[in-house]
């Protein structure tokens, strides 16, 4: 071999093993990214050319860039996992994604179950991102894109506080979906809804953002039914412990679009449609998506955790309402009640407590519950935040870190067991209260009490047909003016028999005794 042969030899091998060392540096480095870093490095690779369809309502280029990556996902129930309790609240969830209902469940017992969703891809290695109540509890999970590739997929994981659940397939190259910001969703921008609906393939629909964080409790519902009201206890604490801030749409959302993707006439992700507001249990003109931006946070989580870290602010509170401003002597329309700041809680160690107000959180205008619970569930223990809050009157700024469910705990100290006790039969009622005003007392001639503002389907009190309205005025024979008041007379529960006395809303003397089991 002539000596110019040998050079370029040695060129074309050193070559070969400079470009091999760059790609295993390459692909160490995506493994450690987000999902969003990773996308950017996807579509710097792939652009979509899709532009806004903003003023001509034109969607051609945002479908065709879209649909490719939203899945069609096949789920398998064992009979075990069949034999769900009639009456739950995820009854609206299981028909929307295909699931059979009450009665068709008993029917089928007797081999598996079958039901349908949708999912999104978000990484061109395969994961998934979709609804929790989709695959929850699924013996198998199937994936169908709509080039008819089929494949069986891993759970990574999933979280019931968010709906939120990531799968994983072993298919590389696959269609990605680009993750948008939905901090930039305006009401009245033009979406578009994709999925897999009624058991049709493949499936686009158009419509409007209605409104923006909207809590509809379906996801405190779901939780409340974890278990037989009456014993066994729930997978998470009930009280704030779901995060709701959905986005509002009248896109047509069906059953079986339930995980699929809700985009921007850009094509971009802006939210994992969810749930449906709807008399019978097909589309109505109310749809719900999931942000985008909280989605980025639970399944970076998934990948870098296992599970979802998310920090706690230590506090628990109400929304202002008419009734509670005019209780209260409160002159804000916006902002929070502060009912309890947990001891040993990032609220507490900043100087918040019982009776101030919040509200700001990170100069963001907290307008109802969905802003503060969505700002801090895209957040981590260690992270900081600044709240806003009033006391008398005035105005005070802090600067608060948040802190893990497991200094919480630890800050309930030898209590702990008695507060836990008396928490379980709270959220087992079922039910929200409002202390009754000076005027609602004098009017039914009590010295105490607290109003039943909400009673939810498959708690006790819904069980014992318990009214909105009822004011309860003792609790184990203890005078109860708050929430606070109601929780702890629980603690003094005897026999597992809780004893209520209360004032109809048509006026008449109540008496409650029922069974419990904590």
């Amino acid at each position: 071999m002539n000596k110019v042969g040998l050079t370029l030899l040695t060129a074309v091998f050193g070559g070969a093993v400079a470009l091999g060392g760059y790609k295993l540096i390459e692909n160490k480095k995506l493994d450690s990214m987000s999902f969003e870093d990773k996308q950017k490095v996807y579509f710097a690779n792939n652009p979509t050319g899709v532009m806004s369809s903003t003023g001509n309502p034109d969607f051609t280029q945002a479908s065709a860039a879209v649909a490719p990556g939203v899945v069609h996902i096949k789920t398998t129930y064992s009979r075990k996992g069949s034999q769900q309790s009639q009456g739950s609240p995820f009854d609206m969830f299981e028909e929307f994604f295909g699931m059979p209902q009450g009665g068709g469940r008993r029917q089928m017992q007797a081999q598996p179950v079958q039901a349908s969703g949708s999912g999104v891809i978000i990484s061109d290695d395969g994961y998934i991102v979709t609804n929790n109540h989709v695959v929850e509890d699924a013996d198998k999970i199937e994936v169908v894109l709509t080039d008819k590739r089929t494949y069986e997929a891993k759970l990574i994981g999933r979280d019931p506080n968010t709906d939120i659940a990531l799968l994983k397939v072993a298919g590389k190259g696959l269609p990605v979906v680009k993750l948008g910001n939905s901090d930039n969703v305006n009401v009245g921008e033009w979406v578009l809804a994709f999925g897999y609906p009624l058991g049709l393939q493949s499936t686009v629909t158009a419509g409007i953002v209605s409104a923006t964080g909207r809590d509809i409790g379906i996801l405190r519902e779901g939780q409340q039914q974890r278990g037989n009201p009456f014993g066994g206890a729930t997978e998470q604490p009930l009280a704030s412990s779901a995060i709701e801030s959905f986005i509002q749409t009248d896109a047509v959302i069906n059953k079986g679009n339930s995980g699929g993707a809700l985009t921007n006439a850009s094509g971009e992700l802006i939210g994992i449609n969810s749930a449906i507001a709807s008399p019978t249990g097909v589309y109505a003109g109310y749809g719900f998506a999931i942000p985008v931006n909280l989605v980025k946070k639970i399944v970076d989580d998934f990948v870098e955790f296992g599970n979802v870290k998310r920090g706690y602010i230590g506090i628990s509170y109400v929304p202002i309402t008419s009734e509670l401003a005019k209780e209260k002597g409160i002159t804000d329309v916006n902002g929070l009640y502060v009912e309890d700041a947990v001891a040993g809680g990032a609220a507490a160690a900043a100087g918040i407590k019982k009776g101030d107000i919040l509200t700001k959180i990170n100069g963001k205008t907290i307008t109802g519950s969905p802003v503060l619970s969505e700002t801090i569930g895209r957040l981590r223990p260690g992270d900081k935040v600044n709240i806003t809050y009033k006391r008398d009157g005035k105005e005070k700024q802090v600067s608060l870190t948040l802190k893990g469910e497991e200094s919480l705990k630890s800050a309930s100290g030898a209590s702990g067991k008695a507060s836990k006790s008396a928490t379980e039969i709270y959220n087992k009622l079922g039910a929200s209260f409002i202390p009754a005003s000076a005027a609602k007392k004098k009017e039914l001639g009590v010295n105490s009490g607290v109003v039943v503002t909400q009673v939810n389907r498959g708690g006790i009190f819904d069980y014992f047909g318990v009214e909105r309205g009822l004011v309860i005025t003792e609790v184990n024979g203890k005078a109860v003016n708050s929430v606070d008041d109601v929780e702890s007379a629980l603690g003094a529960t005897q026999r597992n028999i809780v004893r209520l006395k209360g004032v109809s809303p048509q006026g008449g003397a109540v008496q409650l005794s029922f069974p419990v089991e904590y």
